[in-house]
């Protein structure tokens, strides 16, 4: 349970990816609230977390990127028996939009561990290092990029700048998602559209997918878990609903909160 609390609010940043139009990826000012909340056959629903993504511009070295922070942790009540505070964030630069810097923080319990990408898009590679609690030493890989290998936090904003006219019912997509020490696959199908409730927050209109995350070892989707996501059909393109299958119940994460959207939220019907 800790651990999926924790990859479901990395989901929230790293999901989809379909046709690029780079024009509205990242807007300075806009932040996304979540709630996270698990639901059973005999348990209520009951919210044990919450995750927030933010854009801002920083400036390093005299050079302005846009910054991304990610974090997803459990909430006060739970945090006793079930810690968890994840942070991810990466800095783009403002021309070809592309990540520069990506850094995770993750801290669930007794178990951390973080990492570093440095991205060279010149030579197509990517310097890792990265150290958990139980690592004597820092490990280092330098990893070759392909045109489609994106961090988590990168791959969501992709998500937002998708030509939907050119997405069919049922058809499989893949693309890549850099994790830990490897690249691993996503696969993801798009459902249609459909209206959705979200709880203390109306009613949208929402287009509908189904993703599944592949082995380590490659394109393999053997375990049949497939978590969908339900996103704004609107010209922001927001994540509004997340539900993920576990061993007992699920696990969902739905937006409380936005501010700072670069386009209104014209798929809100109530």
């Amino acid at each position: 349970m800790r651990h999926r609390i924790g990859s479901l609010a990395l989901l929230l940043f790293g999901v989809l990816s379909a046709g690029i139009s780079r024009a509205q990826l990242y807007q300075p000012g806009e932040v996304l609230d979540y709630r996270i909340s698990y639901r059973a056959k005999l348990v209520p629903n009951t919210e044990m977390g919450s995750a927030r993504i933010s854009t801002s511009l920083v400036t390093y070295q005299g050079e302005t990127f846009y910054q991304v922070v990610g974090n997803g942790k459990t909430l006060p009540a739970f945090r006793w028996f079930m810690p968890v505070d994840d942070t991810y964030t990466i800095q783009a630069d403002m021309q070809g939009k592309k990540t520069r810097y990506f850094e995770s923080d993750i801290r669930e319990g007794s178990y951390t561990f973080r990492s570093h990408y440095h991205y060279d898009w010149p030579a197509m590679q990517v310097h890792t290092r990265w150290k958990s609690r139980r690592m004597e030493q820092e490990s280092r890989k330098t990893i070759k990029l392909t045109s489609g290998s994106m961090d988590p936090v990168s791959l969501y904003f992709l998500l937002r700048t998708m030509d939907i006219s050119t997405l069919k019912v049922n058809e499989p997509h893949l693309l890549e998602m850099l994790l830990e020490d490897t690249i691993r696959r996503l696969q993801y199908r798009f459902l249609g559209r459909e209206e959705k409730k979200i709880r203390k927050m109306g009613t949208f209109r929402t287009l509908k997918f189904a993703c599944q995350l592949g082995t380590s070892e490659g394109f393999t989707f053997t375990d049949g878990t497939e978590f969908i996501i339900w996103i704004s059909d609107d010209r922001n393109l927001i994540p509004l609903y997340i539900e993920s299958p576990i061993r007992v119940g699920s696990i969902q994460a739905y937006i409380s909160h936005y501010e700072g959207l670069k386009y209104p939220l014209d798929s809100k019907i109530k």
